[in-house]
Order: structure tokens, then sequence, then C-alpha cells
């Protein structure tokens, strides 16, 4: 797709036409894929154009006023980013026929157009409709089953990022589905940690783009851990440490809307300025915990700095102790992933930033708030 004057849709083009365009009344263009997508990648994007104005957050006057404007119809997309931080698929508990208890989950891969950015739809493939798809949660060392339904229009595939044997790696030939297929991949939920899953079919850059991607979380079990019980349990779902904390799951990804390998639009669980429209509230007598993941295809790094504040960092979430301590951002490549723990305890209530360290992608959508609450003692 071009602009009228022949311009190719490029992400720095649309940086320079934001700033232009930030005192006056702008105009919003789907970027199509139509005829940029290679072929076989589904159908293009659905041109959309709106004058609709909003009123500035108090994030929107804070970040100078450099975000989307309008507003993403999660109703249409079927997903809320706001709920995807705290949603945790735990599957059902069942007896698997061998005389086991098994924890098993479904997911479904199919084509889906969504709503990126106000007025730009992706055509995007998915795990259960949502991009990332489901938080995947279980207990180290429990029996997991993923039933693997193939509704979309290309072979796909879940590659789990932990242990597992040869035959349930989700690659060609072991797990790979092609369309109307089912495969069942089984393996024990270890080790304890925030991990991921993605599709591993080939051309892999494509798949995972495309938005076929989740987390994975395999709590501590205690009793495993008894030189570390206090910090297991606070990871462990449902349990009384657990619940005094405040949990949530973020994806950082990036989309490329013209197919030419580089992305025009960056966000945290998948919609650009979410966050920073609808700021994250924060229990400021509570402490935080992200799971941090990097799924972004197309450029080597992102990161995470915490505005007014340091966290530690376990990396890959493999430890009960912290692997960083005390920092302020973290930078992860592809398929990299952490959890962060930080505390808002001796702050005064506010907005309080966090983004991308590199300045192009907050531009484009990784920008975001945390408002904390709470009176100072």
């Amino acid at each position: 797709m071009r602009f009228p004057f022949g311009q190719p849709v490029t992400r720095r083009l649309l940086l320079g036409g934001s700033a232009l365009l930030g005192g006056v009344q702008v105009v919003r263009l789907a970027l199509g894929a139509a005829s940029a997508q290679p072929h076989g990648l589904g159908h293009g994007a659905v041109p959309a154009v709106s004058r609709q104005s909003v009123a500035p957050s108090a994030a929107h006057v804070a970040h100078g006023g450099m975000m989307t404007v309008g507003e993403v119809d999660a109703a249409r997309n079927g997903f809320d980013p706001h709920t995807i931080l705290t949603s945790w698929d735990t599957g059902e508990v069942i007896w698997d026929g061998k005389g086991h208890l098994c924890r098993e989950f479904v997911v479904e891969a199919s084509d889906k157009d969504v709503e990126i950015a106000p007025g730009i739809i992706f055509p995007a493939w998915t795990y259960n409709g949502r991009i990332p798809g489901p938080t995947i949660r279980a207990m180290e060392g429990e029996q997991v089953r993923i039933i693997f339904r193939n509704r979309g229009s290309h072979p796909h595939s879940m590659h789990f990022h932990g242990i597992h044997s040869a035959r349930m790696d989700g690659v060609p030939g072991a797990g790979d589905v092609l369309p109307g297929g089912e495969f069942v991949y089984e393996f024990e939920a270890k080790p304890f940690g925030c991990h991921l899953y993605h599709c591993h079919t080939v051309p892999l850059k494509r798949h995972i783009h495309k938005g076929l991607y989740g987390t994975f979380i395999v709590d501590p079990d205690p009793a495993r851990h008894p030189e570390h019980e206090a910090a297991a349990r606070s990871r462990l779902l449902g349990t009384p440490e657990n619940r005094g904390w405040q949990e949530f799951v973020m994806v950082m990804n990036g989309f490329d809307t013209n197919f030419d390998d580089e992305n025009e639009v960056y966000a945290v669980n998948t919609v650009a300025h979410a966050y920073s429209r609808r700021p994250i509230v924060i229990d400021r007598a509570r402490p935080v915990r992200v799971y941090l993941v990097n799924v972004t295809e197309f450029d080597p790094l992102n990161s995470l700095h915490l505005h007014g504040n340091f966290f530690d960092y376990y990396d890959s979430g493999t430890t009960l102790t912290p692997t960083l301590k005390t920092v302020d951002i973290i930078t992860q490549c592809q398929g990299q992933r952490g959890i962060l723990e930080f505390t808002f305890k001796d702050h005064e209530p506010g907005h309080y930033m966090f983004h991308a360290h590199q300045s192009e992608f907050v531009e484009l959508g990784w920008m975001s708030m945390f408002d904390v609450r709470g009176e100072i003692a």
C-alpha cells in the first residue's frame, strides 16, 4: 500500500506522519497487506477510516500526545489486553486412561482478523482466537496433555519451551498438524519457570509473527524446594501466599503490517498503547510480579524499562532467588523471558510509565502505565 504521494508505508514514515498530525484531526488508515503479502499467507488487511476524536487521558498528556488515536474494538477482537494480563488457563484435571491424573488443555489454531491499533486490521493466525494465545499454567511435576486442533488454512504446531521427548517437540515430523488435523502433546511440566510456546512450522518467522505464540507458566512445587518454600508458595497459583501478589503476564510483540520484514506496530499483549490509554491499576500495598516474554519478530531485541522504580529479575523464572537484583531495564532477545518482582509500597500514588527502551518502539505502540493507588502512610 502507498500514500497518495507515492511513498511506501514504513514505520519511519508513520512516525513522521504522527508528529506532523499531532495537533490536527487524524485520518487513520489500515495498512493493507494484500499487495505486499507473500503468496499463501492469508488475506489482506481491511481498510478503515475514522475521524472520531477522543479526549486525551492523563497518560496521553504525560507522553506528550504521542499515542494512537481512537479505540480498538475489543468485542470484535474477541479479547481484551487487560483481561489477558490476569487470565490463566489451568485446564481440566482428568484421569488420562492409564490410571494417572493429568491436566488437560484444548487449543485450536485459526485464521482471524485482529485490530492491533485503532483502524489497523491484521490478518492473523491465532491460538484460541487471541494473540497471544492462552496463558497455560500448571504445577511442576504435573502431567500435561494439550489437545491441539488445527482449524487454520496452513499446517501448524505447538512447540513448548521446557523438557520433553523429541516426539512431543512440535516440529515438522513430531507434532506438525495439517489443516483439519489434531495432535495430542503429553509431557511432564518441568522445569518450573516462565516459558513460552509457539508454532514451529516453516517458514518459522511468518508463523510466529502472524500470532501463533503464548506463555507457558510452570509454578514451582513447594514440596520440592524446602530451602525456598516461602518463595515457591508465593508463585503457586491459589495459595494464600500467591493471592498476596498482583500477577500479570506481558508478551512483547510486533506486527509487520505490509509484510516487508519490518514492524510498523509494537505492543504488549498485541494492542498498541492499550495500557497507556487505560493504565494498569496497582494496589500500592501489594507486591507486583510480571511474567515477561519477548516474541517480537524482525527485531533482534526488545526491552522493558520501569520508571521511578527498580525490580528483581529471575531469568527464565527457573530460580527462586533473583538472577539480577535492583535493575530498572531488562533486555530480551526473541524467545527470552523472565519474572520481574517489585513494589510501590514506598511510592506516592500516581501514573508510572513502563515501556521499551527503544524509542521507536515506544512511539509505535509499546508505551504503558501503572496507575498506582493508595494513600501514603
